[in-house]
């Protein structure tokens, strides 16, 4: 009985994998897609309009994914209380999210004047698109918890394939930003139909005590926040390095590596799903992040040795022969993408395990990317910086997170110590 309750179990988190490296894999495929096409029809100045709203967006999804972490690790740390917590962080996530819709709504004016869009119903659309992305994380990170690997699944692929199919047909239709970020806005009310439908007969909870309070759960977002906002910060800035310390010429080749980092971070991005519940229950974390480590190692490893070997075939997914001045140096670009991978991984054992001393370290190292990258004068000396940096903080985060992970009592943001 044991023995095939074990099979099942193996199979289904087999099928899970498989479930959500396929759905992250059709998600990015199609938002790349839709990026592309987008960049094709609108041509360079709507396009970085439109870039730099998608930038925004992407730093406003930190309190997405901090949800997600925080309903993750609840839930899969205290399973009994999954109804209880599911409740709580759903209205959280509701809260969060209007709350950060009208942030947005009463800087819309600056922002259209920042991004220079000049058209405040567009700056207003940004407004109206946090909204549902919020509730998205707050959903992904009930389904994420339970491991309910085939309906998270669902959500990651609507979360990508209906902003290409809609760009596809608004940019047909008038190719300018405002449009192709309305698609981009009536996109992201599909994953949150998704969750609600995975989520619409779950049990309810008793009124939330102790730590499973609204105020509890806010407080370890805000915690959340910090640290995977340090690591976007930690993952994006080297490009912000690289436009203001190198030539033009050089800052773009040094552009087209990073599509290569991009990339190969991707990869392993499965591994990170599915191990965070594993990392934030008592049964074995270590073992879950040193697995986990390994795994990512390997993929990250193997892309390294083909870019190695195949620089020309690399030098297609990344621009052609126009950036043929780097390709000797793409395997460094490679690599660079599996290291941030593995901090990415070790960031959210940080998550399950909070400490201060760990978001600490994440922003030392922040500030020394930007004190030591801003010293270099090309492509190699900047990315060989960055690679130090980054490899230093992997180790100083491992060692934190197994020594975090070796403590059994579970940890609060409020009171985390190192």
């Amino acid at each position: 009985m044991e023995a095939g309750s074990g099979s099942a179990s193996t199979r289904d988190r087999l099928r899970g994998g498989a479930a959500i490296t396929l759905a992250l894999g059709v998600m990015n495929i199609a938002i790349y897609a839709f990026t592309i096409l987008a960049a094709h029809d609108l041509g360079p100045d709507p396009f970085g309009a439109l870039t730099a709203l998608l930038n925004v967006t992407l730093v406003a999804a930190v309190l997405s994914l901090a949800l997600q972490a925080t309903a993750a690790r609840r839930i899969a740390r205290e399973p009994d209380d999954a109804a209880l917590v599911e409740d709580i962080i759903l209205k959280v996530g509701l809260r969060t999210a209007l709350g950060l819709g009208a942030f947005f709504l009463a800087l819309s004016p600056g922002v259209n004047a920042v991004l220079k869009l000049h058209s405040l119903p567009t700056a207003i659309m940004l407004a109206v698109a946090v909204v549902p992305l919020t509730v998205m994380g707050a959903q992904a990170g009930v389904l994420q918890g339970e491991r309910r690997w085939v309906p998270l699944a669902a959500l990651y692929v609507a979360a990508g394939v209906p902003r290409l199919i809609i760009g596809v047909a608004l940019l047909a239709w008038r190719p300018d930003e405002s449009v192709a970020f309305l698609a981009v806005t009536i996109s992201v009310f599909a994953p949150v139909l998704v969750g609600w439908w995975a989520l619409r007969d779950r049990p309810h909870g008793q009124p939330p005590t102790g730590d499973h309070t609204a105020r509890a759960l806010w407080s370890e977002t805000v915690y959340n926040s910090q640290a995977l906002l340090a690591f976007l910060a930690l993952s994006s800035l080297d490009i912000v390095i690289a436009r203001n310390t190198l030539e033009p010429k050089e800052a773009g080749l040094y552009a087209a590596g990073l599509i290569l980092v991009k990339a190969v971070a991707f990869l392993p991005q499965f591994v990170v799903v599915l191990a965070f519940p594993d990392i934030g229950a008592d049964e074995a974390p270590r073992a879950a992040l040193l697995v986990s480590l390994l795994i990512i190692s390997v993929i990250g490893l193997v892309a390294t040795l083909g870019v190695k070997l195949l620089p020309d075939l690399a030098l297609v997914f990344v621009g052609g022969d126009q950036y043929d001045a780097v390709s000797g140096r793409l395997w460094a670009f490679a690599l660079l993408g599996t290291v941030i991978s593995l901090v990415q991984l070790l960031v959210y054992s940080v998550l399950a395990r909070p400490t201060r001393l760990s978001v600490a370290v994440l922003w030392a190292g922040l500030v020394a990317l930007v004190a030591v990258g801003s010293s270099s004068s090309s492509v190699t000396g900047l990315i060989e910086r960055v690679l130090v940096i980054d490899a230093v903080l992997l180790v100083v985060l491992l060692a934190v997170s197994l020594r975090r992970l070796g403590q059994q009592a579970p940890v609060t943001p409020a009171v985390g110590t190192d």
